[in-house]
């Protein structure tokens, strides 16, 4: 029984040995580290793949997997038997992972009036299912919530009298998941009130579904939906539909928003005197995508206002596929349509086609190019002002609009980094949900490609039409697109095979780079000293920014001809250090888009300048050591 302790005990020793843990800038020997454990796998591999004997950065060390030695021995066993969806909570728990619940159905009614101050990642079954009268108020519901996941189902259904509100619905959160089914359907009087609903959030995916279906007189009014809001969808389906004299009111819809699409499928569909009304609809918003299908078909007496159109829009689309078609009597008005700095395709077909009695008007209708009318009535529609060509006016607007949809300091010149220069910093806070790599030995055994996306989905309990599924899809297109020109990209979800990737483009003597903090975001700040990596010449790096999954996925790339700096950021007022920042200069922008944000705050285009940004929290950038 001797020989085998000792044998263990010398492992033992060995694997401490060989594992240095670092702490700051110098190497210490850490006992209480397992040898076992997935960081100090890490370790050991990063003592063999690069040479240098610079400290091991912390960074890296941090998003090493949590996972004990024995729960990675275990969901590694799991793994391979493709059993991880089985024990799905306790593997993103342990694991650091980025999961959403799966919520129990709340079976309770809740058919008395109720005034929640804060309440989020429920499961509303039939929440005031035909209640009479009385009021249901939700304060704070799911706010500055890193995931949150909510679904009502049956909400005020078949009610009467009866008003909900919801007040900073699910603001300033991260990937929102929330969908509300069959809301108000049938109701009689009453109302809904959703005032900043969503605003601020990251990525969100939200859904009404039947809302306000077969309603009557039942007012639905969203003030601030969704303003400042980044990517994403919203839809809207069945909103409305076959109801009878419903006022919606929509008060600021996705100002300011980021790559948001929105789809509208049978709304107001067969209603009866609907009064819709869209106030600041996706005004100073940025490339959003806009989706009406069915929009009043075969409605009666309905009244439709758009004021304000996506005015200052930048670029985007907008599709209105059969509005108002086959209905009767309908007045839809557009004030001030797509008055946008910087139009994209607006595609109108069968809109108002063997409709009656219509009128439809456009008060200065903004798309100037790209832009097709097919299929619409004839009579009825009227355009006050049709703007088909860029006028000295426009073209004035968009020297002095050119700046709004890039933040500050995103983009700068290289001629900025000079000791003495105060310039913005933008917002350089990590918006994505906290994660951790996997270990190597269980990513080996999870497919990841479009081909197996059923696998995956299964594992991460992806259901159809999901946010999870848009996830997973979305960052699979990414990571199998084909690399740009000059190029050479790989997505990695673990540690190891981001140090691969890193050494088979630049070598083996390396070192990883990152902003120290987010000190100064959104702030100006002064630059300090300043160091170029190589001297200052032109070299190469991989830069690795991170993509939403459910473990930690970083999509790396290297591409030709960029320079890369360290400098102390300063506080312009005191002239005190606040932080120690990165940036890169891509020389090369010839490759680039004609439409890339880089080009609107900075001018001139692809190919004409050098454009430079820092390396935001969280991202990284691999460079030949010094």
């Amino acid at each position: 029984m001797q020989k085998p302790i000792k044998l263990f005990s010398l492992l033992l020793l060995y694997f401490l040995c060989s594992s240095n843990v670092v702490d700051g800038a110098s190497e210490k020997q850490d006992f209480s580290e397992n040898p076992f454990t997935p960081k100090a796998f890490l370790i050991r591999y990063w003592n063999k793949q690069i040479t240098n004997n610079l400290p091991k950065s912390q960074f890296i060390l941090s998003k090493a997997s949590p996972l004990t030695a024995q729960d990675s021995a275990n969901f590694n066993k799991l793994a391979h038997q493709n059993s991880l969806s089985s024990h799905l909570d306790s593997f993103c728990s342990l694991a650091h992972l980025f999961c959403f619940p799966d919520l129990s159905p709340s079976l309770e009614k809740h058919d008395q009036d109720v005034n929640f101050a804060n309440y989020d990642n429920q499961n509303f079954t039939n929440y005031g299912g035909g209640k009479p009268g009385g009021v249901d108020s939700f304060k704070g519901y799911s706010l500055d919530e890193n995931v949150s996941q909510d679904t009502f189902r049956r909400y005020s259904r078949d009610s009467t009298g009866h008003k909900e509100k919801f007040s900073a619905y699910g603001s300033n959160g991260n990937v929102p998941d929330q969908s509300f089914n069959t809301y108000g359907t049938g109701a009689t009087g009453g109302g809904g009130d959703f005032t900043t609903y969503d605003d601020q959030v990251n990525v969100p995916n939200l859904r009404f579904t039947s809302y306000s279906a077969e309603g009557n007189g039942h007012k639905q009014t969203f003030t601030s939906y969704t303003d400042s809001t980044n990517a994403g969808d919203e839809s809207f389906a069945s909103y409305g539909k076959n109801g009878n004299g419903i006022p919606s009111v929509f008060t600021s819809y996705g100002r300011e928003s980021n790559v948001i699409g929105s789809g509208f499928s049978g709304y107001g569909e067969g209603a009866n005197g609907a009064n819709d009304s869209f106030t600041s609809y996706g005004f100073d918003s940025n490339n959003g995508q806009n989706n009406f299908k069915s929009y009043g078909d075969g409605g009666n007496g309905a009244v439709d206002s758009f004021s304000s159109y996506r005015d200052q829009a930048n670029v985007g689309g907008d599709s209105f596929q059969s509005y108002a078609k086959n209905s009767n009597a309908a007045k839809v008005n557009f004030n001030n349509y797509g008055n946008s700095f910087n139009e994209g395709p607006s595609n109108f077909a069968g809109y108002g086609k063997g409709s009656v009695g219509q009128s439809v008007g456009f008060k200065i209708y903004g798309p100037k190019g790209n832009t097709t009318f097919k299929d619409y009535a004839q009579k009825g529609i009227t355009f006050a002002q049709y703007e088909n060509s860029s006028s000295s006016s426009s073209m004035a607007m968009r020297g002095k609009k050119v700046n709004r949809w890039v933040e500050p300091g995103k983009f700068f010149r290289e001629k900025m980094l000079k000791k003495g220069t105060v310039m913005p910093m933008p917002d350089i806070k990590d918006k994505m949900p906290k994660r951790s790599f996997l270990p190597r030995s269980i990513l080996s055994k999870l497919p990841f490609s479009t081909s197996k996306i059923e696998e995956l989905k299964s594992t991460f309990h992806a259901g159809e039409n999901s946010t999870m599924e848009s996830i997973i899809s979305a960052a699979l297109a990414e990571c199998e697109r084909a690399p740009s020109q000059g190029e050479t990209k790989r997505c990695v979800g673990s540690a190891e095979d981001m140090i691969d990737f890193a050494t088979s483009i630049l070598g083996r003597n390396i070192a990883v780079r990152t902003t120290e903090s987010t000190n100064g975001s959104k702030q100006n700040i002064m630059i300090g000293s300043i160091k170029g990596i190589n001297g200052g010449k032109v070299t190469q790096s991989v830069s690795c920014h991170q993509s939403l999954f459910p473990y930690l996925l970083y999509y790396c790339h290297s591409v030709p001809k960029v320079r890369v700096y360290e400098a102390d950021l300063l506080d312009p007022k005191t002239k005190a250090k606040i932080n120690h920042g990165v940036a890169i200069c891509h020389l090369d922008t010839s490759a680039w888009s004609p439409t890339h944000g880089a080009f609107l705050a900075l001018g001139p285009g692809p190919g004409k300048i050098e454009v430079c940004h820092w390396i935001f929290e969280n991202d990284m950038t691999w460079t030949i050591a010094d």
